[in-house]
């Protein structure tokens, strides 16, 4: 008999099957998770951005995206845009606080630096920035992001991942 740390929370790359539900995932996520940073037309703009399946799905085709699981559900996703931008990071309500996010980053961030990366940035939302704060990521620059005829604010915040040789890990200090 084998013993698991947590047999429940697993991860496996995007299949174009998953565009739905990921889809889904997107809007649950921002509805539920962003309502005390985001006006309610703020959310509606932000979650409209994932009404053109097609073009959501192909977005994350493009870039290298993983998915959390539970018991085999998916139950959040992250991508990579090129080599150093962590592009999405959405999970369910129903998962927070189980994980998933951290597992997503954290295999992103090795990608990231096997790929040559020497640090990874990523637009933070107002609802997502102590999450990445507490990583280790530092705010950069304030942005503003137009979404139909709202605007969202952001933060720029980047993580050195040490120098970047592939097969390095970063120490934790």
């Amino acid at each position: 008999m084998t013993s698991r740390v947590n047999p429940s929370l697993s991860m496996r790359p995007m299949l174009p099957d998953d565009v739905p539900l990921l889809a889904e995932i997107f809007r649950a996520s921002i509805e539920e998770i962003c309502a005390e940073d985001y006006s309610d037309a703020q959310i509606e703009a932000w979650i409209e951005s994932a009404d053109d399946e097609a073009a959501f799905g192909k977005k994350l085709g493009e870039q290298l995206t993983l998915i959390a699981t539970m018991d085999g559900a998916p139950v959040g996703f992250a991508s990579l845009k090129g080599n150093e931008n962590l592009d999405m990071l959405y999970v369910h309500p129903a998962a927070i606080g189980q994980g998933a996010a951290s597992m997503l980053v954290d295999a992103l961030e090795r990608l990231a630096q096997s790929r040559g990366a020497t640090k990874i940035k990523v637009d933070a939302s107002d609802t997502a920035h102590d999450f990445f704060k507490k990583r280790g990521y530092a705010p950069q620059s304030r942005n503003t992001v137009t979404r139909g005829d709202e605007w969202l604010a952001n933060t720029t915040m980047e993580k050195p991942l040490g120098d970047g040789k592939p097969g390095e890990r970063e120490t934790l200090q």
